[in-house]
């Protein structure tokens, strides 16, 4: 039986996410075996006058290739892959997979081969910058079983969540985006935080369904040098396959100096990539009236209705505080009351408080005003 969710989900990314146009080229990239959605856009691309391209991966057998991967092979690869994709006007990314620990024991000099010689020309360098993209997660039971869910449950959550009006979300963003382009001085304080960044000059960006699903935040960057203090997040992150818990950074003049966690040795490996990160790349507000707990995904975790993200690593272009990595690592703090509350100040004025936004021309975000 075809599940019509999946097909008013295929028309939104084709015709609402990415604007797909007659004539065009669309690179549909599906990592794993979940079919139903990358049929649906293949479909609804075809609908569209348009020519849609496929490519199929697995993490099973991508890990076997990781761990044998040498500087040579990744630029390799990546060079028949960009060209490709630089025949590509618009991209979705289905993210599915059994498993999200399957890369965990790729050995960290492998996967900074991969990062740094296919990842980053390929994605951040071609696919991010040259076409127009989404990238989503599909529903399976190993997501249901992170987020606590049965399988039945999770999948209406999905399709609640990734469904949602996005224009509307839109709109709603606005008197957001324009206060955070007046503003000077960020101070963030909760448990185990007090932080304080300049955003001035820089341009806030809504993320409002085009680039991701689910999406839900509005993000900005600190003045690269401007990072002060300390910040403790309280979600798990997963990154290369591992899952860090309990992390602590503490800043000078934009540097992390000091980083902590469940495996701090690990963790300050990541940091010590390259440069870059060490600071900070995007501070964002999080606010999809659905998604109200961590499920080490960070397409959902980001979005987190009453969150903020604070990234170390590389900004994104639309917003570029000077930093380059091959390190984005979005780490997500929650301040709704149950996970400690908190407060967000914009110039010493109180933006946010306990996840709710407080002026009053503001409020349209908090969650009840979404849905």
């Amino acid at each position: 039986m075809n599940d019509q969710r999946i097909d008013v989900l295929a028309q939104n990314l084709i015709h609402y996410s990415i604007e797909l146009k007659e004539g065009e080229h669309i690179l549909i990239e599906l990592s794993g075996l979940e079919i139903p959605l990358a049929r649906a856009l293949v479909r609804e691309a075809y609908k569209a006058g348009a020519q849609p391209f496929l490519n199929i991966t697995h993490h099973t057998l991508q890990r076997e290739i990781l761990k044998g991967l040498s500087v040579e092979q990744a630029q390799s690869q990546a060079k028949w892959e960009v060209a490709r994709m630089k025949d590509m006007q618009a991209y979705i990314g289905i993210r599915s997979g059994e498993n999200i620990n399957e890369l965990a024991d790729v050995p960290a000099d492998k996967m900074q081969i991969y990062l740094s010689h296919y990842s980053k020309p390929l994605h951040s360098e071609q696919r991010v910058k040259h076409t127009r993209w989404c990238v989503l997660r599909y529903p399976n039971p190993s997501m249901a079983q992170l987020a606590e869910m049965s399988t039945e449950a999770f999948e209406d959550f999905y399709f609640k969540v990734c469904n949602l009006d996005y224009s509307k979300m839109s709109r709603a963003m606005d008197p957001l985006k324009e206060r955070m382009e007046k503003t000077n001085m960020v101070r963030i304080t909760g448990p185990g935080t007090d932080l304080s960044f300049s955003i001035k000059g820089l341009p806030a960006i809504k993320c409002d369904g085009k680039m991701n699903i689910p999406d839900g935040e509005l993000f900005t960057a600190p003045v690269r040098d401007s990072v002060n203090g300390i910040i403790t997040y309280n979600t798990p992150a997963v990154y290369q396959g591992f899952t860090y818990e309990s992390i602590v950074l503490e800043f000078k003049d934009g540097k992390i100096i000091k980083a902590s966690a469940n495996d701090t040795e690990r963790i300050n490996k990541i940091l010590d990539t390259d440069e870059g990160a060490r600071y900070i790349g995007e501070f964002s507000f999080g606010f999809n009236p659905y998604i109200q707990k961590a499920m080490k995904d960070t397409l959902f975790d980001e979005k987190i209705d009453g969150s903020f993200h604070f990234t170390p690593g590389s900004a994104y272009d639309e917003c570029d505080n000077g930093n380059q990595s091959a390190v984005h690592w979005d780490l997500v703090c929650i301040q709704r009351p149950e996970y400690g509350g908190g407060e967000v100040y914009f110039d010493g004025e109180l933006i946010r408080k306990d996840g709710r936004f407080m002026p009053p021309g503001l409020q349209v975000l908090n969650p009840e005003n979404l849905r």
